[in-house]
């Protein structure tokens, strides 16, 4: 039997402590957790960093480490460029391209800013669409679509051709430069090019006779024959006008007649004007058939 006046023992309380148990909240505190796992090593690796780029030298020498390293990877033989190839381009329009382009051959692939070239090739008046593409074996590939010449436009500067938009092509030196091509004057005329071609093919009929078209007042056209004939058409209609005039003629021969105007802009009343000879002729013929002789 243990002696009743012997030592006692303390069991030991298993509750947490209040520093321990606030702890224990903390620590299942989602942002509390991310913060000791991510927040304060990146906040030591941004420090340790800043700390090592803020002295000027290191600072300096890590910029050039930088920029050894871009120039030995851009100037690789893969990533060079030796050539440029044209396609699809007349020779004036490829020399354009190489004048505005002004590449130095070899260069990397990296320095060649491709679209703000190809926008520069686009602005060529001769240029309608433009591909540019690095090919394999360090080629600079240019694919070009040219506007094709519709129709010469006479303007205050002189002769240009214009596509079927009525884009500016490339100047002309002469009219006999280009004879397969329609002609078209006056201010304003460039701007439709679209009517205008519409105009020449109902005047196929009388191809052979036509010397071009004149925008009158920018809004509406004259369509000039030779012998100095004019078909003066309306400012809206003008292509059915046109094709009652050509009806006219196939008709009548009209056109053959001395005439020097057919005024189709009245659709109601279509106007003719003779030749001054022909006015005083047809007099004569009316005063002989009347039996009238003059004293």
């Amino acid at each position: 039997m243990r002696p009743l006046g012997g030592p006692r023992t303390t069991r030991r309380d298993p509750a947490p402590t209040r520093l321990a148990y606030r702890l224990h909240r903390l620590w299942l505190t989602p942002f509390f957790r991310a913060m000791l796992r991510v927040g304060i090593p990146v906040f030591c690796l941004v420090f340790a960093a800043a700390w090592y780029v803020g002295d000027d030298a290191r600072r300096s020498a890590l910029v050039d480490k930088y920029y050894e390293l871009r120039r030995s990877i851009e100037q690789r033989p893969e990533f060079m460029v030796g050539l440029m190839r044209i396609e699809g381009a007349s020779p004036e329009v490829v020399q354009d391209i190489h004048e505005i382009l002004a590449i130095d051959f070899p260069i990397s692939s990296f320095e060649l800013d491709l679209e703000y070239m190809r926008g520069m090739v686009v602005g060529l008046d001769a240029v309608e669409k433009a591909e540019l593409r690095i090919a394999p074996g360090g080629i600079l590939r240019v694919d070009v679509a040219e506007r094709q010449p519709a129709v010469i436009w006479r303007g205050r500067d002189g002769l240009e051709m214009l596509d079927a938009q009525g884009h500016r092509v490339s100047a002309l030196e002469s009219r006999a430069d280009r004879p397969d091509l329609p002609l078209i004057a006056g201010e304003g005329a460039q701007d439709s090019v679209p009517e205008a071609l519409d105009l020449f093919a109902a005047a196929g009929p009388i191809a052979g006779r036509v010397r071009g078209l004149v925008r009158v007042g920018e809004r509406r056209w004259d369509l000039v024959l030779d012998r100095d004939q004019r078909i003066l058409l309306p400012e809206t209609g003008a292509l059915r006008a046109l094709e009652r005039v050509i009806a006219l003629d196939q008709a009548e021969d009209m056109l053959a007649r001395d005439i020097v105007t057919v005024d189709m802009r009245n659709g109601e009343r279509p106007t003719l004007r003779l030749a001054p000879g022909a006015t005083a002729q047809r007099q004569q013929t009316t005063i002989t058939e009347a039996g009238v002789t003059e004293g």
